[in-house]
């Protein structure tokens, strides 16, 4: 049998991960590293979201998420204070990555792609499921578990346990 000689087209692809990440956890983690095996690069955008009145700083923040992910190739960390459309056309990036828990979060994501899709056309929204293990982990539980001094150590990055101490 003969061998078809095959040519393989690369090219570069970028996406976007935004969120408060108030502060980053394992569910977050879980996002990145899968969308680190599907892009080149994945910037991860943190969100001032003053309107949110976040526990931690955003300069603070954007460390968190910076420390975390250090060690994954190919993702690199911006703070912003934009809509995320008009960041993704100034990094010409035309993927935003979304995770998605459950049900609940369906709908609010559904519509902002839709939002996302109508400021800007060349946009596409990706939505990623964690992995089961993470599927409850959100930044507003380990807001809580923190507030009344619980343990939430295991819900985040070791290394952004080290940084909060």
């Amino acid at each position: 049998m003969e061998q078809e000689n095959k040519q393989i087209i690369t090219s570069y692809k970028r996406a976007i991960y935004s969120g408060t990440f108030d502060p980053i956890t394992n569910g977050h983690m879980d996002i990145i590293k899968r969308a680190s095996k599907i892009f080149d690069e994945v910037i991860i955008a943190v969100a001032q979201s003053e309107k949110k009145s976040p526990m931690f700083s955003h300069e603070k923040r954007v460390e968190f998420v910076k420390v975390a992910t250090r060690g994954i190739k190919g993702v690199s960390v911006v703070g912003f204070d934009t809509l995320l459309v008009d960041l993704a056309t100034n990094l010409a990036v035309s993927t935003i990555i979304r995770g998605l828990r459950a049900v609940s979060d369906f709908e609010y994501e559904l519509q902002m792609g839709y939002a996302n899709s109508s400021i800007n056309k060349n946009i596409e929204t990706l939505y990623l499921m964690p992995t089961l293990e993470n599927a409850f982990v959100s930044s507003t539980i380990v807001r809580e578990i923190i507030h009344f001094n619980g343990r939430f150590e295991h819900l985040v990055p070791q290394e952004v346990v080290a940084c909060m101490s």
